[in-house]
């Protein structure tokens, strides 16, 4: 659901912000909306992490190496999935 609202901005930078708009091919309205998505998506993971306590959310493992030929395993799962694709 959209909901019209009301901000006071400076009308300088509005016009300035409007013409960046135009010139990206977007509505002002629809940048404005995408940079608050960002900007509380930068706000939930602080959030996130404070109520974790975790500094990080990096996985921790070691990367497996591969045994054997890789290569025609990959192979052998994509000629697998052609068929599936293609009914065979």
């Amino acid at each position: 659901m959209r909901k019209k609202i009301s901000i006071r901005v400076d009308g300088k930078l509005w016009e300035r912000f409007k013409r960046y708009a135009a010139v990206r091919g977007v509505k002002a309205s629809s940048l404005l909306e995408e940079l608050m998505k960002e900007e509380l998506g930068d706000y939930l993971y602080e959030a996130l992490d404070e109520l974790a306590g975790l500094e990080s959310h990096e996985p921790d493992f070691e990367p497996a190496e591969p045994k054997g030929a890789a290569s025609s395993m990959v192979g052998e799962m994509r000629s697998e999935r052609e068929r599936r694709l293609l009914g065979r």
